[in-house]
C-alpha cells in the first residue's frame, strides 16, 4: 500500500490500481505504463514537478498526458508565476516522498500547487502512477483534482 492508494481509500473514492512488471530499461516511465497495460496513452497521465520563480511555493505540479511535453510557460502562467523550470529530481523526491518514475499526485508529502492539463477533464478515468515504479491507479479526473486542489488548465506544448 502507497500513500497515494491510502489517500483515494480515505477519501471514499471509487478507484482502480493496475500493476506491471516495470522493466527499468524502459524510456518513458508512462509510455510503459500504457504499452504494457493497453491503456490509451492519451488517458495515462505523468506528474512532473517544476520550480517556480516569482510564486509564494517554491515548486508545482504537472499532470499531463504521457505522450505530451510540459509547456513550462503554460504551467507558470497556470499557477501565476513569473517562470517556471523543471524541478531538481532529488528535491522532486525529497518533497513528494515518492521516487522518480513513481511519483504519484496523491498522498505526497507537502501539498503544492497542482495543475491537471485540461484534456483530462472530460474523461471518464485517467491513470496515473500510484506512488511506485510499475503501479497505476485509475480515477476521475474530477476525484483527482478534489484530493490535490488542482485546478484544468491547457499546459501541453503544441
Amino acid at each position: 500500500m502507497t500513500p497515494a492508494i491510502n489517500a483515494a481509500k480515505k477519501a471514499k473514492i471509487p478507484y482502480q490500481v493496475l500493476e506491471y512488471q516495470h522493466d527499468p530499461a524502459a524510456e518513458s516511465y508512462g509510455g510503459e505504463a500504457a504499452a504494457v497495460l493497453g491503456l490509451d496513452p492519451a488517458q495515462v497521465f505523468k506528474t512532473l514537478l517544476v520550480s517556480l520563480s516569482g510564486h509564494k511555493s517554491p515548486l508545482a505540479v504537472a499532470i499531463l498526458p504521457v505522450s505530451h511535453k510540459l509547456s513550462l510557460k503554460a504551467i507558470a502562467k497556470a499557477v501565476g508565476a513569473k517562470k517556471a523550470e523543471m524541478a531538481d529530481p532529488h528535491l522532486a523526491e525529497k518533497t513528494t516522498g515518492y521516487v522518480v518514475g513513481g511519483i504519484s499526485p496523491l498522498g505526497q508529502k507537502k501539498a503544492l500547487p497542482t495543475v491537471i492539463d485540461a484534456s483530462a477533464e472530460a474523461l471518464p478515468l485517467m491513470h496515473v502512477s500510484a506512488g511506485r515504479r510499475g503501479l497505476e491507479i485509475a480515477l476521475s479526473p474530477q476525484d483527482l483534482a478534489r484530493l490535490t486542489r488542482a485546478v484544468f488548465n491547457p499546459i501541453t506544448a503544441l
